[in-house]
């Protein structure tokens, strides 16, 4: 019964999210989504209390799918620095891949009020969590200069949230055309640490002269 019930749950996630991305939530009907998935009005509410829980659902799936690729991104580099880098390319990449469903994960639901804007900044803090971890360790491993990581972390999906929903609103620039600038700006902009020099690199000591 509880595999039913969750295999109903991810139809209607489904339907809604193609619902949603399609026509926004304030034209999504609840029963437009309840007839994609051959379900009734109740048995809808049964699953889902209202409309509005239903799109926080659709976008908690989303940001998990998206934090899940971030932390994968990461976790296939060999240092911490190459992992944030990663882990902030794959945001990008994959929100520039779904335009409709990045405007459902970040424009849509404003008109709801405050809120949509503390589950966004919930949903954020997902992110900004994977990208400070990185940063951390990034640190610990000698990449990077110490630095306040949870601003750095903050700042950064400042910044991807302004260029996705720029570019959702006006079409340009694409994220595909930001990525390699915001790289540059956000990663290249880390102070470096030099790496530590191996005794094989350090020149010979002279002989010390002979006593006498």
């Amino acid at each position: 019964m509880a595999v039913q019930r969750e295999s109903t749950r991810e139809r209607i996630l489904e339907a809604a999210e193609d619902a949603f991305a399609d026509k926004g939530y304030h034209e999504t009907l609840v029963e437009e989504i309840a007839s994609r998935t051959s379900l009734s009005k109740g048995g809808f509410y049964f699953h889902f209390p209202s409309k509005e829980d239903l799109f926080f659902a659709v976008i908690d799936r989303l940001a998990g799918r998206l934090s899940r690729r971030a932390e994968e991104a990461s976790a296939s580099c060999e240092s911490p620095l190459a992992g944030v880098d990663a882990a902030l390319s794959e945001v990008l990449t994959r929100l520039g891949r779904r335009r409709r469903l990045a405007k459902v994960l970040l424009v849509q639901g404003y008109s709801m009020g405050s809120a949509f804007e503390k589950k966004r900044v919930e949903i954020f803090g997902r992110f900004a969590a994977v990208i400070q971890d990185g940063l951390d360790r990034a640190i610990e491993a000698g990449e990077i200069a110490p630095i306040n990581t949870e601003v750095v972390a903050r700042a950064w999906l400042g910044a991807v949230n302004e260029i996705v929903v720029n570019w959702v609103y006006h079409g340009t620039p694409t994220p595909a055309q930001a990525l390699p600038v915001l790289r540059t700006i956000l990663v290249g902009g880390l102070e470096r640490l030099p790496k530590a020099d191996s005794g094989a690199d350090k020149p010979e000591a002279a002989p010390e002269a002979a006593d006498g």
